[in-house]
């Protein structure tokens, strides 16, 4: 697969990720908000937390879990860009939160329904 196709199959994922999050109640604040930390997939508020959304799509759980490819190193990334987001945004009276939402989908974009969990606390 190119980064092309990569990125494009990404940015479904995450669309289909604020779907099923505006679904459970969400309200989707930012999408791809990028810092000189990285990126945050997803900003969203479910009325008690401010919840920052690391997205993962595969296309099985062969060589393990989606969130388990959030490593230690990826959660340094993800903290350090929520910290810089709280300190230009604020928390509007909102606690953090990092979330996950794992897709499964098999056959890529073409996937009728994907498997879509949320994991709310992940790390």
């Amino acid at each position: 697969m190119s980064g092309r196709e990569s990125g494009l199959l990404g940015h479904w994922g995450e669309g289909l990720a604020a779907n099923f999050l505006r679904d459970k109640g969400y309200v989707i604040l930012a999408a791809n908000w990028r810092c000189r930390f990285g990126e945050i997939d997803l900003i969203a508020s479910d009325g008690t937390c401010l919840c920052f959304v690391e997205v993962k799509l595969r296309k099985s759980d062969a060589f393990g879990s989606a969130a388990g490819f959030v490593d230690r190193r990826k959660q340094e990334r993800l903290r350090a860009a929520a910290g810089l987001y709280l300190s230009q945004e604020g928390d509007g009276g909102l606690q953090p939160r990092f979330d996950v939402v794992e897709i499964y989908a098999p056959q890529g974009a073409a996937t009728r329904r994907p498997e879509i969990s949320l994991m709310e606390n992940a790390f």
